[in-house]
């Protein structure tokens, strides 16, 4: 299991299930309770995070391995690696963040590394549960009704941010490095 000082919870689930469309609907529930949220995604394939007309592409082409480009507003570290070079692993990705910035980190796939994860199941695509296999899930988030009802962890509504948000909150005021500006939750959802 994955050891890191603030709270970290993983969005699993076969590709199209809608990670994305839910963190996406989350984030702003979560950031309105005052909560200071990371972001972490594993891509597939190669990306591209800025246009070829952008100076910072052109000098990325040009041969520089790491493109820092900042403003007042923003700033982006590009890394080049090399070919050979292993897939960076969550906990290296993790290490990279700023961490006196952020309360939560919240992670979109990496479904075979261990941490703390909530599975998305929608039961019309067909695919098989992922829990019990990964023993680090600890909910099911579902669209549809589960032909095997897990015992020991929560089934929430897939289409219900705000009841997902809720666990979030509980979980996150329940793990060490819980975040120390905002007032404890006694138990309580602020939602």
């Amino acid at each position: 299991m994955i050891e890191f000082p603030l709270p970290i919870l993983g969005f699993s689930a076969f590709s199209g299930t809608g990670k994305t469309t839910l963190l996406t609907r989350l984030l702003p529930i979560l950031t309105m309770q005052g909560l200071r949220i990371g972001a972490i995604k594993h891509a597939h394939h190669l990306f591209e995070v800025e246009h070829q007309k952008k100076d910072s592409y052109q000098l990325r082409q040009a041969g520089a391995d790491q493109m820092l480009v900042a403003s007042r507003n923003r700033m982006a570290l590009i890394t080049e690696l090399q070919t050979r070079h292993p897939e960076p692993t969550l906990a290296e990705l993790l290490n990279a963040l700023n961490l006196s910035t952020l309360d939560l980190v919240l992670v979109e796939g990496f479904k075979k590394e261990r941490f703390p994860k909530i599975e998305l199941h929608r039961p019309s695509l067909g695919k098989r549960l992922l829990y019990p296999d990964d023993p680090d899930i600890i909910a099911i988030a579902t669209d549809g009704h589960l032909s095997t009802r897990p015992c020991h962890i929560p089934v929430l509504n897939l289409n219900q941010p705000d009841e997902i948000a809720g666990f979030l909150l509980d979980y996150c005021f329940q793990q060490p490095g819980q975040p120390s500006h905002l007032p404890p939750l006694l138990g309580q959802r602020r939602l």
